[in-house]
């Protein structure tokens, strides 16, 4: 019986999601209550990494339960999240089709980042949002936001990892891009068929960076889709990690 789990979590404590030597990602402590719970070692497929510090609300994963097994898929929840330290949490668990992959079988994205522009960030949102009291034009960002809509090549969007083939495809599809005013400050979301390693959080360092007159929307717009072999410009800032969720993935 393959089995979907819905998995929501704060990002502060972890080392991301991606299972890595020494431990400390959500993945491996995730791996240790399966394991606990199963009595035997599984494998566990999520649908893509978050980096140190971001937080997720729908990150998705799919593992194998045993052969002979009892538990039915709704008790894995309670099983695994007496296992879980309380900043991770399994939130549904349900059958899927067998030929299902967290990973591959993925559609799309929603990604949200959190700003705070009050005066002072309040404690209970420290590593939760972007603190930003410097004024932004809310105007200017939205117009920002809305040029990363559409299919772009995103290559100028994106930070490497050192493994990027010649011929990586920096193209994707943002379907939507939503900007709400909070009553403390913004919240971007992002919609799309795939995001490249930091690319939300690009885009939305650059969005910002605009708001704050320090970056005039026509460059802003120039760095999507620059030709193959010309000097590449490149975003000019990396949001921190602290506002970013991971608010879901979509499936057919």
């Amino acid at each position: 019986m393959r089995l979907k789990l819905t998995i929501a979590y704060d990002g502060r404590p972890f080392l991301g999601w991606q299972s890595q030597t020494g431990g400390n990602t959500v993945q491996d402590i995730l791996h240790e209550a399966l394991e606990v719970v199963a009595k035997q070692p599984l494998r566990l497929h999520g649908s893509g990494r978050t980096d140190t510090g971001v937080h997720a609300l729908g990150q998705v994963a799919h593992f194998d339960a045993p052969d002979g097994g009892s538990m039915n898929p709704c008790n894995w929840v309670p099983a695994l999240n007496t296992k879980l330290p309380a900043t991770i949490r399994v939130m549904t668990c349900e059958e899927i089709q067998p030929d299902f992959h967290a990973r591959y079988s993925a559609t799309g994205k929603t990604y949200r980042y959190d700003i705070c522009t009050d005066p002072v960030l309040p404690p209970l949102k420290a590593g939760l949002a972007w603190h930003l009291p410097r004024l932004l034009d809310a105007d200017v960002l939205a117009q920002a936001v809305s040029l990363f809509k559409g299919t772009h090549d995103f290559h100028a969007f994106a930070a490497y990892r050192g493994n990027e083939q010649e011929d990586t495809d920096y193209t994707r599809t943002i379907h939507a891009v939503d900007l709400e005013t909070l009553s403390d400050g913004y919240r971007i979301k992002f919609s799309g068929n795939g995001f490249l390693y930091k690319m939300a959080r690009m885009l939305t360092g650059s969005a910002i960076k605009t708001a704050q007159g320090r970056l005039r929307l026509d460059d802003l717009a120039s760095l999507l889709d620059q030709s193959p072999g010309i000097p590449q410009g490149k975003a000019p800032l990396c949001a921190p990690a602290d506002g970013l969720y991971l608010e879901s993935v979509q499936y057919i």
